[in-house]
């Protein structure tokens, strides 16, 4: 598959609601796998097709874990835990910072699969975490919206700094 291009902070496309995916295709299997090696290439465990400048629904995560990459289609969070935990946090799209973020400990995610089926999904711990952060990505909400306003400050000012030279 491609490597592709991953669009950079602060692009307003990084800030824009993803389209539902409506098209089981071919294409859609090819946009994935692009998205895994993209992902691959940039260290990244997550990412989402508007990283790479396509404005559809589609997540791939992949952890140390027995199960490998997974792909979400049209993912919904119908549940969360009232429970939360802190985990660092960055993004291929803005790569050199980071920073802790409080995210539900654990969901239960509705997605459909490549083939359009239907699943539903219960994650925990870093899963959960990366669920929720690539999610907010599709809804235009960027990572750095989620911690106060001093450390995202922060944060911006540490990338430009890196990004300098």
């Amino acid at each position: 598959m491609t490597v592709r291009p991953i669009v950079k902070f602060p692009d307003p496309r990084l800030r824009a609601i993803a389209e539902s995916v409506t098209s089981f295709d071919a294409d859609l299997h090819s946009l994935a796998a692009d998205l895994l090696d993209t992902m691959r290439a940039a260290s990244g465990v997550g990412i989402t097709a508007p990283h790479i400048g396509v404005p559809k629904r589609l997540v791939v995560i992949e952890l140390l874990a027995p199960n490998g990459a997974r792909t979400y289609v049209n993912p919904t969070i119908i549940w969360a835990s009232p429970e939360m935990i802190r985990h660092q946090e960055g993004s291929v799209s803005m790569p050199g910072v980071m920073e802790e973020v409080e995210r539900h400990a654990r969901i239960r995610v509705s997605y459909r699969d490549l083939s359009g089926v239907e699943q539903i999904e219960e994650a925990d711990g870093l899963l959960a975490v990366c669920c929720q952060h690539e999610m907010d990505q599709l809804d235009g909400i960027f990572w750095i919206q989620r911690v106060s306003r001093l450390k995202r400050d922060r944060l911006i000012k540490q990338y430009a700094k890196l990004n300098a030279s």
